[in-house]
This record gives C-alpha cells, sequence and structure tokens, in this order.
C-alpha cells in the first residue's frame, strides 16, 4: 500500500463489507466513551444541616461516579442584601466536598444565583 512503489500496488475488496466493518468499529469506539455528566445540586441560604449531609452524600455519589457536580443556590427576595452569607453557603458545602473533588474557582454571582462547579478527583 505505498504510494511511491513501482508498480502500484491495489487492493481489491468488497466495497459494502468494508463500509460494514467501519460502521462496526465506529460504534465499538462510541461504546466505550466514557460521557461526563454535569448533576446539579440546589441550595438555599436557609438550609437545614440534615438537608446539607443528604446533599453531600448524594454529591459525593456522583463525584464518584465520575460526573461533576454544579452547585446551585437561588436567592429569593431579601436574600439578595446577604449574598455574603449565602456565598459562605456555599463555600462551606464545598469544604465537605474535599476528598471528593476540587472546585476550580470561587462561587460566582449570576444575579439571583450563585453557582460554583466541582470536578471529581482523579
Amino acid at each position: 500500500m505505498n504510494a511511491s512503489s513501482k508498480p502500484a500496488v491495489c487492493k481489491l475488496m468488497d466495497y459494502g463489507k468494508y463500509k460494514f466493518d467501519a460502521i462496526k468499529k465506529e460504534k465499538e469506539l462510541r461504546r466505550n466513551q466514557k460521557t461526563i455528566e454535569v448533576k446539579e445540586i440546589q441550595l438555599s441560604m436557609t438550609i437545614s444541616d440534615h438537608d446539607i449531609a443528604y446533599r453531600v452524600t448524594n454529591a459525593i455519589k456522583f463525584l464518584n461516579d465520575g460526573n461533576k457536580v454544579k452547585i446551585t443556590l437561588r436567592m429569593r427576595g431579601r436574600q439578595q442584601a446577604y449574598t455574603n452569607t449565602c456565598v459562605e453557603v456555599v463555600k462551606n458545602f464545598i469544604a465537605k466536598l474535599a476528598g471528593y473533588g476540587s472546585c476550580d474557582k470561587e462561587p460566582e454571582v449570576n444575579g439571583r444565583n450563585i453557582i460554583a462547579v466541582v470536578n471529581p478527583q482523579k
């Protein structure tokens, strides 16, 4: 199959079989790929300790499966005046996931939402 060989070498083959094998290989490669999903966990400013513990166990399960976890805290009404408290709630949640995943950047405030993404530990 060298392009510079003299005389030129060619291979006769069944195109239908070649096409079938190519599709089969492509399906096999797609089956072996691992898709990373982003799982979302919603918090609130006035969340109780038990609810945080429950959400931490779910987040740990998601991180162990190899998925990213998006933490969202939606501020309602007067809560928007206390963004520092809301950011602390998100930071404390991320601190409880320290052994299982890491957050690349600080939680960011987008309007009435505070968003952070935690990546699984390698």
